[in-house]
């Protein structure tokens, strides 16, 4: 997890002059780019809807980018023909497999992607959830480099990146941002990892969670800081100048400290899960109020990226539905939906 002892801000309002555009935290105008955000479709749940219900849902909504924990038929069928790109995961007890048998990756592809290409547009495979640091981290570069080489040999390695996703956990060092790095247990795995994906061109993907962080240490880090809505500098970093008005940058750009110093400085980050939850937790925090405002802001802030790396950057929000057979409490209320399909608060992409 991070250093809390940040305190960040970014306001991301409604221009009142309806140009279309946000105002940013600085006063400056951000074009919204829904292309760039996208939601996580978790399936844990005895009372979802349909997949294809599922899939009218997201497209309702604007989101032109999904994440699939795994390769399900029917969600991939009902994506057909809809222009979504979609991320699906490699399951992470499939790693080991993976990593010491180059024809399972084969066998993988030709199952689970190509009676699916081109109707559905696949753009990344993450190999591996939150697997680094641990048991399993060892098998994540071989494992993705086998995939590679399996896409390569159907013609779909220039469609289709690989990479994995990672939690705030492999950062040992995150403040000031400027100092981010691996933490001494997570570098000799993820420094090989960074250096693969800037020959490959493919992302760093990342779940960050101000809500876990301020949650973690609400004596050094204010809310306002981590729902992107303080009106004011919080942190300005000592060595770079930069200056930082909510967690979520701070966050992301240790990250980017972190790669360059593990030699990898061109590769980018996808936030390839962020949210707040609405309910089961303190209930002054876990507020449907809160998460509202979270993702909201979240959604806004693709268009304008970090401090270190401004621009239009990848986000998935998580989640679609609150799914009923995860753990109780937070973990099953991170959801934007009910599974009835009723909004648990509404959010914009226009």
């Amino acid at each position: 997890m991070v250093n809390e002892g940040w305190t960040e801000t970014a306001i991301r309002v409604f221009d009142t002059r309806n140009t279309g555009k946000f105002v940013g935290g600085c006063g400056r105008e951000v074009d919204v780019v829904p292309e760039s955000v996208g939601v996580c479709y978790g399936m844990l749940g005895d009372n979802l809807p349909s997949r294809p219900e599922a899939v009218q849902l997201i497209q309702s909504v604007g989101f032109n980018k999904v994440r699939l924990y795994g390769p399900d038929g029917d969600t991939l069928n009902a994506l057909r023909n809809t222009g979504i790109e979609v991320n699906v995961d490699v399951a992470n007890e499939d790693l080991k497999r993976m990593a010491n048998d180059a024809s399972f990756a084969s066998s993988w592809i030709s199952s689970n992607i190509q009676p699916y290409s081109p109707g559905v547009s696949f753009k990344y495979i993450t190999v591996g959830n939150e697997v680094i640091p641990g048991d399993a981290a060892q098998y994540v570069l071989p494992a993705m480099k086998n995939m590679v080489g399996a896409l390569g040999s159907v013609g779909l390695g220039d469609q289709i990146k690989v990479s994995t996703s990672v939690s705030m956990g492999v950062i040992g060092v995150s403040y000031p941002p400027s100092q981010g790095s691996f933490s001494d247990q997570a570098a000799p795995i993820m420094g090989p990892i960074v250096q693969y994906l800037a020959s490959t061109g493919a992302p760093l993907m990342v779940n960050v969670y101000p809500y876990f962080s301020y949650v973690g240490n609400r004596q050094a880090i204010q809310l306002d800081y981590a729902l992107f809505t303080a009106n004011r500098v919080v942190v300005t970093d000592p060595n770079s100048g930069l200056a930082y008005t909510n967690l979520f940058d701070a966050m992301v750009d240790s990250v980017y400290s972190a790669m360059e110093r593990a030699g990898a400085a061109g590769v980018p980050i996808q936030v390839s899960e962020s949210g707040w939850p609405s309910a089961g937790g303190d209930p002054t925090v876990t507020t449907i109020g809160n998460a509202q405002t979270y993702n909201q802001n979240l959604v806004k802030h693709a268009a304008q990226g970090t401090p270190k790396r401004p621009g239009p950057m990848e986000i998935f929000v998580f989640a679609l539905f609150n799914e009923d057979q995860k753990s109780a409490g937070i973990e099953q209320n991170w959801g934007l939906f009910y599974p009835s399909k009723q909004p648990i608060y509404p959010i914009s992409l226009n």
